[in-house]
């Protein structure tokens, strides 16, 4: 099992930054890589981005490269995203993930975050 917290969500304008947080506890060395979804009032849930075990190796939805950068704290068993340059269409709940590799579907997620861009 795998338990998933995140935190950092709020509410910012256009153009400004937040870091969100995910705490990772349990089996968190079987699920190797960690990933961010959003899902927008009335749309599915997307994926954002995504870094396997190392950090050596992320990737990004086209909708936010050279924007928000994934990283991850093994010793503390943390996961961020940094967001910034934040546009009204960001605005999303936020969801942290543990996938057994890059591309699986995800087994364990978290509660979610709201992060909401003003105009």
């Amino acid at each position: 099992q795998v338990q998933l917290v995140e935190s950092g969500g709020g509410l910012v304008q256009a153009g400004g930054s937040l870091r969100l947080s995910c705490a990772a506890s349990g089996r968190t060395f079987s699920m190797p890589v960690m990933g961010w979804f959003r899902q927008a009032p009335g749309k599915e849930r997307v994926f954002v981005a995504s870094i396997n075990w190392s950090g050596g190796s992320t990737v990004y939805a086209d909708s936010v490269k050279g924007r928000f950068t994934i990283s991850r704290d093994n010793a503390k068993n943390m996961v961020y995203l940094q967001m910034n340059s934040l546009k009204p269409e960001d605005t999303a709940v936020y969801y942290c993930a543990a996938a057994l590799s890059s591309g699986a579907t995800p087994k364990y997620w978290g509660q979610g975050t709201q992060v909401t861009v003003s105009s």
